[in-house]
């Protein structure tokens, strides 16, 4: 967790319905690099620590008898558990409102912990003891982000580039030049050091996965504004009573960068580190 800065429950407030769509995926193949790496067999239960709607959980049910979902945003809960319905997993889907500050709440033993961009909002330190002590031994922890990487270009592509630089400047204009998050605000952006955090906490490893992206995407207006808003630092309520005009003026530029409202993009990597509970753990 940042210096200076305290969680709080309006940190992703009203984004849960643009999460899904405005969110870039995970690369293909991410599934199926995890599947070589552990592999599971089936039989396992998976813990996706800070899972919002339920990216990573419903991107690896098939892997497990179980997976269990733990947010604090009551909307991501409700919109993790709608979309494992969608998906016909609602069976082996259980969806937690809590903080991972609260585990292990009474969830039981997992054979795989995942993070999917999400360790970086917590207390990390106990949160990263806690979840060690909820594997089995010789369990996994996943730490999933996008990789880290040069510009991606849509060069070659049929549409323009999201105007990324144009639309921060709109968010700046609105929100102030300073990184919002809840009710506080992250002057440095959020901790790194994950990899001391797990070796602090008894975890061996990591085993460093690298997942290529590269693949062509085609994005709308519509999409792109559902970026935004999916945002912690542009969550819609941190717009208060001037939301209808930032998102008008939003649409206004998405529309003067592409009039077609058409636009191309490649998906990122996606990064794995697998760390692992040690056998002989206490």
């Amino acid at each position: 967790m940042a210096t200076g800065w305290e969680w709080d429950e309006t940190l992703f407030a009203g984004a849960a319905p643009y999460y899904d769509r405005g969110r870039l995926p995970y690369a293909p193949g991410l599934a199926d690099a995890i599947a070589r790496a552990l592999p599971p067999d089936g039989r396992g239960r998976l813990l996706d620590v800070g899972c919002g709607p339920g990216t990573v959980a419903l991107n690896l049910a098939h892997l497990f008898r179980e997976i269990v979902g733990v947010d604090p945003d009551p909307e991501m809960i409700a919109e993790a558990r709608r979309r494992a319905g969608e998906r016909g997993v609602d069976a082996k889907a259980r969806w937690v409102r809590a903080r991972a500050e609260a585990l292990p709440a009474g969830l039981g033993r997992f054979d795989v912990a995942a993070f999917g961009q999400s360790f970086h909002w917590m207390d990390q330190d106990p949160v990263a003891a806690t979840v060690r002590d909820m594997l089995r031994p010789d369990g996994a922890l996943l730490h999933i982000a996008d990789l880290k990487s040069p510009s991606r270009t849509a060069e070659g592509l049929p549409h323009p580039e999201v105007p990324y630089a144009a639309v921060d400047a709109l968010v700046k204009h609105y929100l102030g030049p300073v990184r919002r998050a809840g009710r506080g605000v992250l002057p440095q952006g959020t901790p790194g050091g994950e990899a001391e955090v797990f070796a602090r906490a008894g975890f061996a490893g990591p085993l460093r996965l690298v997942v290529p992206g590269g693949q062509a995407l085609e994005r709308s207006v519509d999409d792109v504004v559902a970026w935004v808003f999916s945002m912690s630092f542009s969550a819609p309520h941190l717009f208060e009573g001037r939301r209808t005009g930032f998102e008008a003026d939003l649409r206004a530029l998405l529309r003067e960068a592409s009039p077609s409202g058409r636009f191309s993009e490649r998906g990122p990597g996606t990064e794995v580190f697998v760390w692992r509970r040690p056998p002989d753990a206490g």
